[in-house]
Order: structure tokens, then sequence, then C-alpha cells
């Protein structure tokens, strides 16, 4: 928020510059974003007499000045300018001097004459707009002489933009910047005047009447002017607007805008003709009911959005902006201002769909005290008689069913003390407080703080610490350590399997990548979901960034192939990559979070099979102590390959998918190579993993191994075969090794060879072949039986 420093001059008495002010105000928790100060790169500008005028001695259009800039002796300058006589006032750069744009200004000659700076323009000082400008800037006759140019053309206004937090509304205007300086400064400070005559002998009931027909609204003021006089503003209050960042318009305009930055309650004015049943309504849009707003948009409201109405037709949108169809004309003479308090949470939603925020918005977003509303309407009407506006009618129309009341809380100083580990007189903290308008009586060591209704960010006794630790002073609150009971620290189980899936990887020739949870919906499409498939069930962002972040994903697929596709189209012939993401499955009650599942993701493209896939998830099972998993041809997900697909089973549960990405999908994300992605819920990999790892001798007994060939059909899967020699060989099966797959002229059609390695081994004694053999020829015979398999 915009603040001139002299506006805020008009309430409190600073004797001190913008930037120390600024530091003040920063301290006390006022947060200052930028102290922006006009003229500041005029330096050494002053304002001098022309005494006399001679001609250049070796040049025409040159002419020789002598200047009276208030010192012993006068000041010469050469200039070529045509447009000053002798006794004209102007502005002169002196030696050393600097202007708008960079330039400096140094003595020298022109044509062998001596030239102690520069007379100046409007164009050289930086303030001759938009229209051109020719020949030096000729001030008045009474100007004083030696004065600073910044001082005399009003240049040396600062500005402050402050950053005002969400809790602190009644700080969005300039009077509640000014109470907070004054409570800085430890100065007083003065209100706005607000007395004012009715001049009309009319009743403002005459004119209009108001009906509130939604609890949004918590109060609804109007008035009335008449024999208004539309006209510009004067000058005091066009500067006062435009230094604050708001165009003047008319003068009934900027009296609204004025009593809004001044005050911090927006107010509005309405053309008394435009109501027409002479009623206003407050009640919320009929949905898809269109409105032309006064920046002349038609907008679609929804039956959220709260308007006030003519007893039917909308006028303006509550807190938001008025309509065009009722805005103030030249020749308007009639006027009725508005000052209302709206529900904050509605006006920010409504700002927000609308795609309109205003500084009305702004404010009441935040939540405004209702009982400013009649120091505002007040404060308007008193503008009004003095500018001449129009005639002030009687009476106002006040629907304010459920007054806010003041609070009180009581607070021990000695509880405040050691809170915030000072020691500070129970006087001092009342006259902190009292400063601060937080009226307090003293009890012993009590403190029984009335709380005014504008502060309504203080309601419990740590508010009150907070409000004494600021003006008290951080910069001199003694700093302490924490006291909490020392225990151990470091990583939960969970960081310590993260940690290790993350090594894992790493170890694997993966690099580690992270992406956004916010996705579009049109991802699912350009991995060839279903229409119908469970996974486009989303949770959507109430408040996205635009459409691409529009839900929350519910799988890491896509985010993975964006991120292979954007290393593809970088020549990057290999990639490998990983992610621990996570993904959002919506409950089935809405008003429930969604379930938020841990899953890791791999994928790569280049010098990469599924073999190599399927490697570093069975050495990341290996590495969480996960036993028991079994892989499942997967040929019905679209977003796969259907011939070179696997879930990941563990206990019938699905774990996850590995294989390679559909030909259509990788098309759709720009690849025209095989990608290889894995998705696996690290969820159930966790809570069935073991991380300690106990030692196992080396076996003391020599192993026997045993090959063997068979042929099958080619549907039959390697993980059939492999699951009936491990439970038919158990205990003496130690490892299985496929070493060969064959399929050619000495294999029937429609068959295949399969040649495995088999080591056999017992823990406690050195096997005998017949021993080897009987278990070897129970698993040829159980594979024949169950696969038709046959010894090649």
């Amino acid at each position: 928020m915009l603040v001139p420093v002299k506006w805020l001059k008009d309430y409190v008495n600073i004797d001190i510059n913008a930037h120390d002010l600024g530091d003040r105000l920063t301290l006390t928790g006022s947060k200052v974003e930028e102290i922006i100060t006009t003229g500041d790169e005029i330096q050494n500008v002053v304002t001098g007499k022309i005494m006399k005028i001679e001609p250049h001695p070796d040049a025409d259009k040159l002419v020789v000045c002598q200047l009276d800039i208030a010192q012993d002796e006068l000041l010469q300058i050469v200039t070529g300018a045509t447009n000053m006589k002798e006794m004209d006032i102007v502005p002169a750069a002196l030696h050393g001097s600097s202007l708008p744009g960079g330039l400096k200004i140094k003595k020298g000659k022109l044509r062998g004459v001596v030239s102690n700076g520069m007379m100046c323009s409007e164009e050289e000082l930086g303030i001759a707009g938009d229209k051109p400008v020719h020949g030096l800037m000729i001030l008045p006759e009474n100007t004083p002489l030696g004065v600073d140019i910044k001082e005399v053309l009003g240049l040396n206004n600062a500005i402050i933009d402050f950053e005002i937090t969400a809790n602190r509304s009644d700080c969005l205007s300039i009077f509640g910047i000014a109470r907070e300086t004054a409570a800085t400064l430890g100065y007083g400070y003065k209100k706005p005047e607000t007395e004012y005559i009715c001049s009309s002998d009319r009743k403002v009931e005459e004119i209009i009447k108001v009906e509130v027909n939604d609890e949004l609204c918590s109060r609804y003021m109007a008035k009335a002017v008449v024999d208004v006089k539309i006209e510009p503003s004067p000058q005091w209050m066009q500067e006062r607007l435009l230094d604050a960042g708001v165009r003047p318009i008319n003068n009934i305009v900027d009296i609204t805008n004025f009593v809004m930055i001044e005050l911090g309650q927006p107010m509005h004015a309405f053309d008394k003709r435009e109501i027409t049943t002479g009623k206003i309504v407050v009640e919320r849009a009929a949905e898809g009911e269109k409105f032309t707003t006064l920046d002349g948009v038609e907008r679609t409201l929804n039956n959220k959005v709260l308007c006030i109405k003519d007893d039917g037709n909308t006028i303006g949108l509550a807190g938001v902006m008025g309509g065009l169809n009722s805005e103030i004309k030249e020749d308007t003479t009639e006027v009725v201002f508005e000052c209302a308090n709206f529900d904050s949470t509605n006006i920010r939603m409504s700002s927000q769909m609308l795609g309109l925020r205003t500084e009305a918005s702004y404010r009441y977003g935040k939540g405004i005290d209702p009982n400013l509303i009649q120091v505002a309407m007040d404060r308007a009407c008193f503008l009004v008689e003095k500018l001449n506006a129009g005639k002030i009618v009687k009476g106002n129309i006040d629907v304010y069913p459920a007054p806010v009341k003041e609070r009180s809380i009581v607070v021990d100083s000695d509880w405040i003390n050691k809170f915030l580990g000072i020691n500070a007189p129970v006087e001092k903290m009342k006259d902190i407080l009292d400063r601060l308008e937080l009226t307090t009586i003293v009890e012993g060591t009590k403190l029984n703080v009335k709380i005014p209704t504008f502060r309504a960010d203080v309601s419990i006794r740590e508010d009150i610490a907070e409000e004494i630790a600021r003006f008290y002073g951080y910069d001199i609150i003694p700093p302490t350590l924490i006291n909490v009971a020392s225990e151990k620290g470091g990583k939960n189980r969970k960081q310590h399997q993260d940690d290790k899936v993350i090594a894992a990887m790493m170890a694997s020739g993966l690099n580690q990548s992270i992406s956004y949870a916010f996705v579009s919906p049109k991802v699912f499409n350009k991995i060839n979901l279903k229409a119908e498939d469970s996974l486009r069930k989303t949770v959507n962002i109430k408040n996205p960034l635009g459409e691409d972040y529009s839900v929350l994903r519910t799988t890491t697929i896509p985010s993975m192939m964006e991120n292979l596709s954007r290393n593809y189209a970088r020549n990057n012939e290999e990639a490998g990559l990983f992610e621990l993401a996570k993904i959002y499955i919506p409950s089935e009650d809405s008003s429930e979070l969604p379930d938020e599942r841990n899953v890791l993701i791999m994928g790569m493209y280049g010098k990469a099979d599924y073999l190599n896939l399927k490697g570093i998830v069975e050495n990341l099972l290996d590495t969480l102590g996960v036993e028991g998993f079994n892989y499942v041809r997967e040929s019905d997900n679209p977003t796969f390959h259907p011939g070179k697909t696997a879930a990941l089973m563990f206990k019938n549960v699905k774990v996850g998918v590995l294989g390679e990405i559909h030909p259509d999908v990788a098309d759709n994300y720009g690849m025209d190579v095989p990608a290889y992605i894995a998705e696996l819920n690290l969820d159930i990999l966790y809570a069935n993993s073991k991380l300690d790892k106990k030692y196992r001798p080396l076996p003391k007994y020599p192993a026997v191994s045993r090959d063997m060939a068979l042929i099958v059909d080619e549907g039959i899967l390697v993980q059939e075969i492999e699951d009936i020699i491990r439970k038919q060989g158990a205990p003496l099966v130690e490892t299985i090794k496929l070493f060969d797959i064959y399929k050619g002229k000495q294999i029937p059609e429609g068959k295949k060879s399969i040649a495995y390695s088999i080591i056999y081994r017992h823990e406690n004694k050195t096997l005998v072949d017949e021993e080897v053999n009987k278990v070897h020829d129970r698993i040829l015979k159980t594979l024949e039986y169950r696969l038709g398999a046959q010894l090649r």
C-alpha cells in the first residue's frame, strides 16, 4: 500500500526523514517494502534571478547571463535559450549538480567564455510531462532565491510502500499507518474532521430505502446528497490520490476514493436516477446472471456473488465494483452514498472467480471493522461540504442488526515479562498499549486491556505480549535459548528407507528428478487412459495457476514422461531418472482429505531395455529386504506395451507396474525410441521391508549344479517355471539362473526352449547324486504335469 508522507503529516507531526521513518516503522512491525522519493536525481539545483543578459562576444546564438542566487557574488552562465528576460527567476544547476537521466553539470567554457552551470527547462528537470516544452522554466516572481528547486516545485515528497499482513486490515489506510506512526514516535495524532451540516431540508428516507436480505452483509449505511455539482476535485485532493496510486475522476468519485484510502473503508456513489425504484436491495446474484461493471466488461455471475440491486436489477457487485449502469455522470444531480461491511471470505472468492481485483475488494477481503462505517460516511459528508459539491440530506439509513462491541483481555504483567524475557515495568506496558488505543487499566500486576473493534487481530494474551514486544523494541529484547527437554535427534524409519531407495537408484545409474504434484487433466489423454479409468478422478485445485496446474496427480507416469521427452528433445542419447514422489487419490467423501501415497517412479531410454529396468527393481527390493514378491504379465494397461509389461505383486497385492511404454504414448511425448517406466507403491514396500541385516556364514559344504533345457509352449511365462522350481526344489535349491531362450528350426512351431542352471546345496552336509537327482526329477515331473514341459 502506497502511503505519501505528505498525507501522513496531516495527522502526525513527523520530524524525521522518510528513510528514518521507514526504519522506525519496520522495527515496530510495519513492513516497509520500498521508499519512493521524487526528485532524487536532481541535486544542487537552486533558484536564481537573471540580473543581466549580454551577447556572447564570439557566438551569435549564445548569451551571457549573470544570476543572483543569494550568494556574495553573481553567478555567470552561458545559454542558448531565448525565452527569458532580465529579472526572471529560473532553476540554475550549479557546478557538480546532477539532473534526471544521469546528466552531470560542471563549469566550463563555451566559445571562450566561462559558464558556471546551466539554467534548466522543465524537460531537463524531468517534469515536462507528455507535452513538448520549449525554453527555460520561468518561475513565479515571488519565488525565493538560492532555494533548492525540489523544495520550490514540491519534488521532495516521499511515498512509503508498505506490505500489510493479512491480520492488520486496520493498517490498510493512511490513518491506520498514522496511528502506528504516532505510537512508534511516541507522539499524539489528530483524527480527520467529520463534522458537517445537513444543508438540505429533505430526509434520506424520502430519497432511498434499503433492504438487506443476506447475512453476508453485516451492516449497510446509505446517505443522500442533492443539488450535486459534478466537477474536477481540487488540486490538493488530486495530488493526494495520485500519490496513493489512484486516478482522479470527479469530485464525488474522488471523495469516495479519498475516504477509502484515508480511513480504509470502501465507499460507493450511485446516481440516484438509476435506482429507478428508489430501493436498494442487498442479495445474491442469480446463477448465470450477466452484469457489466464500471470497467465496461460484461461478467457472468453465480449465486455466491453478493450484489447491490435496484429491487431486481443489479447495480453493483458488493465489495468489488459498481455497475456501468449506475456510475456518476456529468449531469448527475442526486447521489446516494453506500458504506457497508461484507463477509471477507465471500468477497475474496467472488473477486477471484470474476478475475476482478480492486482496491475495495482488497480491503474487504482482509476484513474491515463494521464500526468504521459511520466515521467514513461522516468524513465523506464533510468533504462534500468542504468542496461545495452538493447539499447533504438529513439522517442516515443504517441496517446494523448485530453491532460489534469492544472486548476486554486481562493479562498479568509478570507473565508478559517472563514470556518475552524482559523486565518492563507495568507502567511502560500501559503506556505502550494506550498509545495503540488499547486502553488499559492497571490493577496491581494485572492489565485490563480494552480491545477496540478495529483490532480484530488481538484476541488472546499472547497478542497483548506481541504488541508490547514490538514497541518495547525487538532489537533490545535479549536473545535466549529455547528451554526444552533435550532428546537425541535422528531420522525416522521412513527417512532411513528413503535414503536407501535413493542410494540404490543412484547406484543403478539413475539420476534423481523432481516434478510438480500439480498437473493438467490433459495428461491422462497423453498416456491413453480410458475415459472410465479411476485415475481420472482427481482432486481439483480451487485457485490454480492455470489449466496446466489445475489438478493433483493420481499417477507420476506423465511427469516422468515429460522429463524423459525433455531430455530426448535436447538430443541426450540416453537418460535414466527416478523420483520419490506423491500421488493424491480423492476420497469418496469430498469433505475429507485425499489419500496421499508415496511412490517411486523410474524412467529410462537409450541403452536400456525391460531386463535392465527389472534388474533395478530387484536390486531395490533386495536393498529394502522385501521377499516373497513375484511378477504377473499385464497386457491390458493402455499406457504400456501389452507384451513387455508386468505387475509387481506382493502377497496377491499389486505393488506397481514396470515395462515398456506403449509406442503411441511415446509418440504423444515426441519420442520415437522405446521408453521404460516403473511405478511402485513405496508405502506397501516400506511396510514389508526388513532393514535389519543378519549375518549368515559362508556355506561349509559344496554345491551341486544341474542344467536343464525345457521345451514349452510360447505362452508359458518364465515366472511360472521358476515358481515351480523353487517350490519343488525347496529347501535344496539355492539359486536359479536363466541362461538361454531359443526359438528356431530345431524347435517345433509354437514352442520355445528355455535353459536354466540350478544350484543345489544343503546347509549341514555334502549332497550326493542320489539326493540331487531325486529333487531334480521331482521338478521335471511337476513341470511336465503342470506346464507340459519336455526335456530338450
